[in-house]
């Protein structure tokens, strides 16, 4: 039997009284939103969307993504009443220490939640990402995969620029598997949209590529028939502009921003709820016509996943299982490094080269490898040869992102949400401020993004301060659970590219350099292995006078003083590569003293801000770093400048150690 249209207002009046007690009881939290898509969601979670509320990881599922993060109350009701685990008690705890109904919706922490939105428009960019993800699987597996990706998005995400950046891409690739419903409203926390916002924006859609479509965001009828024909345009991603009224049902605040992000009170409430047909005390009240309602569309959507197993048992089978088990499945790292290059001593090579070697056998090898640059993949060394590339009307194992880094990193976010491939980004490592967002989300979320960032230091050269990074190590390792690795040649390079692939937990930076660097001789005690442990003795020496702590290019340089000052002035120097203060952080407090010396004096040196590195080498310790912009010239005068060379580190370690 198919859903009525009374069946329809009854879910979408239970979704309203439920968002509203969800946000009073807490205290806190935006009720204005999920009341005015309540109608859209009760079509979407009964009418349109397939998924199984008992396998919520079935990868031909729906995916849902509620860019507008804030009005998570929505969400969190319908993974209630479809019964996705979601209890009654969950909703009461809303905002609550520990409880699964934090204020903004996260990924990995809440089942049934597919991304973490909150910052508007990343959840768009993130759908971006998965419809490609899609498009790749469905190229590899055949329709077995075949599903669409949904999402509402507000005013404010239309004003956000990552939506412009992902929007421009989806529409240059064609991509027909996304559907988003923009919850237009024409109501922003400071008033109407009029204040800062008039721009026509089913005609900038439309420029983009788009099918666009304009509906009354209340009326049953016209949500759904909107969806289906977006579902039948094959070639566009879909945008149904849905004119809705925020805060709709409740007595007084409905059209309000009063609305947008406090909770109505309880006299609003009662109020509400009479206006609503229903009891105006009761409080956290699903009718039971409504849990079986969803009985109803459960055993529904259970026939078609049903049918869809069967399918994927017929199909999906020998050497095709195989691969499908690659996809999702982690890395054999052992197998891989028989494939790796292997660089000889002494020879010179710029890290960013030496990974652009590491891709070539990552691609040939991982069926599910993918990534691209924001236009930069000459120079990042990214780009790979006989592989599919991404352009008008279709996707590639090779992305060509544009110059759009802000989406870039929000997009990659999107795919590896998805699952199944293991999937990296590139740019200079200057525009990591554009990503940054991204990049924070994707820490928070645990998901296994790589990030390739070259051009490392103010050794990027003539292009000046405004491509020289100077303070992104520091940001970048202020950001928690992201691990930052900056290799020192073309062996910690390969190891660098090991570690990435090994962490499934969350995401990982390799800051490379544009100079060429010489690959360091090492002995078993200091193979670049042990960059597996984020710190360790490059360069030793008995009963050190001097330990010096350093990264990156700055290694061979560290060594070349520690010679100097040895063989010149009797002052033994250890070099301790720390590439990863990280995963050095995870190792033993024996390891780390051992690694670091006790009553050694310490010298940092590294082309980046002194920020942090206290924590290593104690306050006492000399920083050879920079503190301040670079500046435009060759190489070798910036290095002159700023006393990167053997001579003047070694006239400061002297004075330091008089």
């Amino acid at each position: 039997m198919p859903i009525t249209a009374d069946e329809l207002k009854l879910v979408a009046r239970t979704v309203r009284t439920l968002s509203m007690d969800i946000v009073q009881k807490a205290n806190s939290g935006h009720p204005g939103m999920p009341l005015g898509c309540a109608d859209i969601a009760s079509v979407l979670w009964t009418k349109i969307m397939n998924y199984n509320s008992d396998d919520l990881s079935w990868v031909n599922r729906d995916r849902f993504i509620l860019s507008a993060g804030h009005g998570s109350a929505l969400l969190y009701s319908m993974l209630h009443l479809s019964g996705s685990g979601m209890t009654i008690d969950d909703l009461k705890n809303f905002r609550q220490m520990g409880s699964l109904t934090p204020g903004h919706p996260e990924f990995g922490h809440t089942p049934g939640v597919e991304t973490t939105t909150g910052p508007l428009g990343q959840g768009f960019a993130n759908g971006v990402g998965m419809a490609i993800a899609e498009k790749l699987l469905a190229e590899e597996f055949g329709d077995v995969i075949d599903h669409y990706i949904y999402s509402i998005g507000g005013d404010g995400c239309m004003m956000e620029g990552v939506t412009s950046e992902a929007s421009s891409l989806a529409g240059h690739m064609k991509l027909g598997n996304l559907i988003y419903i923009y919850d237009s409203n024409r109501i922003t926390i400071e008033g109407s949209t009029d204040l800062a916002f008039t721009e026509n924006v089913k005609m900038r859609y439309e420029s983009y590529g788009w099918h666009v479509q304009e509906i009354d965001g209340h009326n049953f009828s016209e949500i759904e028939s909107s969806i289906l024909e977006a579902q039948r345009v094959k070639d566009k991603p879909s945008l149904i502009i849905a004119n809705t009224i925020i805060a709709k049902g409740s007595a007084c605040m409905e059209g309000s921003e009063e609305s947008h992000g406090a909770p109505f009170g309880d006299k609003e409430i009662k109020a509400s709820k009479e206006k609503l047909g229903c009891s105006g005390d009761a409080h956290f009240d699903v009718p039971d016509d409504v849990y079986a309602i969803f009985k109803k569309v459960k055993d529904e959507k259970k026939k078609i996943y049903d049918s869809w197993q069967a399918k994927f048992s017929s199909s999906i089978k020998g050497e095709l299982k195989d691969k499908w088990n690659t996809f999702f499945s982690k890395p054999d790292i052992e197998k891989l490094r028989k494939s790796l290059p292997v660089f000889e001593t002494g020879s010179k090579i710029a890290t960013r080269a030496a990974g652009g070697k590491v891709l070539e056998v990552l691609y040939k090898e991982l069926p599910n490898f993918i990534g691209g640059s924001a236009d930069l993949a000459p120079s990042n060394k990214t780009m790979v040869k006989n592989i599919s590339e991404s352009g008008a009307g279709k996707v590639g194992r090779i992305l060509h992102y544009g110059v759009r880094e802000n989406a870039m990193g929000s997009i990659q976010n999107g795919i590896a949400y998805y699952g199944g491939f293991i999937n990296f980004s590139a740019t200079f490592f200057v525009f990591m401020d554009y990503m940054r967002p991204a990049v924070r989300l994707a820490a928070l979320s645990g998901l296994q993004s790589i990030y390739v960032f070259t051009h490392d230091s103010i050794f990027v050269g003539e292009d000046g301060p405004t491509h020289q990074p100077v303070e992104h190590l520091a940001v970048s390792r202020a950001i928690p659970n992201l691990n930052v690795i900056r290799p020192c040649d073309a062996e910690e390079t390969v190891e660098a590219w090991v570690s990435a692939l090994e962490r499934q937990d969350g995401p990982t930076m390799i800051a490379l350099s544009r100079q060429n660097l010489p690959v360091i001789e090492r002995t078993d005690k200091s193979s670049a292995k042990n960059l597996a442990k984020g710190g360790y003795t490059i360069y030793d020496c008995d009963s050190p006078d001097l330990v010096i702590l350093s990264t990156g290019s700055e290694i061979q340089l560290s060594i070349e003083a520690a010679k100097r000052l040895q063989s010149e002035k009797g002052i033994k120097a250890r070099v301790v590569s720390l590439p990863c203060w990280e995963l050095f952080d995870k190792q033993s407090e024996s390891y780390k003293k051992e690694i670091l010396g006790t009553g050694s004096k310490r010298v940092v040196i590294e082309a980046g801000i002194r920020m942090g590195w206290e924590k290593y080498a104690g306050e006492n310790a000399l920083f050879i770093t920079i503190d301040e912009f670079g500046r435009s010239a060759p190489e070798s005068d910036l290095a002159e400048h700023f006393g990167f060379t053997p001579e003047k580190v070694c006239e400061r370690i002297l004075k330091y150690m008089a």
